[in-house]
């Protein structure tokens, strides 16, 4: 029996400096795909994931579009060698505007296009300094919700990434992630402040959800031709007018992960695929679906991989 792949695309913090070098250098397909992404752009993305320098590579606004431009190359490398066609798709954050352009829904100009400017929209809503977010391991949601609550006194702090397996990554300013760690502290839950620049996923990011949301409107979109779960929603997306509100709420939603990976395990896998450099994403399906395999598909040994088991 043929394997049933669900496709998983990582979000930001995956980057790394010498991303895609491989699969440009092994498929044309893949350095067709880092060439149009340098088009699109009018710079020289690729040669950013290739040789860095990582601080550049590590800004928001080029960070975003090399993490999709990599995940879009791994994919395209997939169909081609494998012929595989996902049962269903999902991004974590960003990873979902590679999933809908894995999916048929979106454009790959447009998307790279519009992540380069979600990542400017992103940066430019709150000042450097003001704005962080941190991973809170050993309480659920319910706990961390309340913590935020009482530890806001004021300001914004809220949920941001709904991970599962115990981990809730919370978004806001500064010193109320300042003084959620005391309060989750004295409850024995771990706090780990994340190296990100802004605080996403949260109400500061309205700004930049209205930026978005003009973007939006000048570019075509298309009903996903294959199933893809919101990561803002958790539920199979089908019409074309809620890809882009999906979009623009994402930037002030949390991202269920959990629930979305419940989601397109509905559509009974027997593999999961992580499409883009890193494996974050599989460090998560470990903890959440322990039983189903899950690879890394970035390089080309996770391609390699990945059609051994698709075979």
């Amino acid at each position: 029996m043929a394997a049933r792949a669900i496709c998983l695309f990582p979000g930001q913090g995956s980057q790394r400096v010498g991303m895609g070098r491989d699969l440009a250098e092994s498929f044309v397909v893949a350095r067709r795909t880092f060439e149009e992404a340098d088009d699109a752009l009018g710079m020289p993305l690729s040669r950013l994931c290739f040789e860095g320098p990582e601080p550049v590579l590590g800004l928001t606004e080029h960070a975003q579009p090399a993490i999709l431009a990599v995940s879009v190359a791994a994919h395209r490398v997939l169909a081609e060698t494998s012929a595989v066609v996902p049962v269903g798709v999902c991004g974590h954050s960003l990873g979902e505007w590679s999933a809908l352009v894995a999916a048929g829904a979106l454009d790959f100009g447009d998307a790279v296009r519009g992540v380069r400017e979600r990542g400017r929209l992103m940066q430019e809503a709150v000042p450097v300094g003001e704005g962080t977010m941190a991973a809170v391991v050993g309480l659920d949601a319910d706990a961390v919700t309340a913590l935020c609550a009482a530890a806001a006194d004021g300001d914004v702090l809220a949920p941001a990434n709904l991970n599962g397996g115990g981990q809730v990554v919370v978004a806001g300013h500064v010193r109320a992630v300042d003084r959620l760690v005391e309060l989750a502290s004295a409850r024995r839950a771990r706090v780990q402040r994340l190296p990100v620049s802004a605080p996403f996923h949260c109400s500061l990011m309205a700004p930049a959800a209205v930026g978005l949301e003009r973007y939006l409107a000048g570019i075509s979109l298309r009903p996903p031709a294959i199933r893809l779960v919101s990561s803002v929603t958790a539920a199979v997306v089908t019409q074309a007018v809620d890809v882009a509100s999906l979009l623009v709420r994402q930037l002030t939603a949390p991202v269920r992960w959990e629930e979305t990976v419940r989601a397109v395990m509905a559509f009974a896998p027997t593999v999961a695929l992580e499409v883009g450099p890193g494996r974050v994403l599989t460090g998560l399906l470990k903890r959440l679906e322990p039983a189903l395999p899950c690879v890394p598909v970035g390089d080309r040994d996770g391609i390699t991989r990945a059609r051994e088991l698709l075979a």
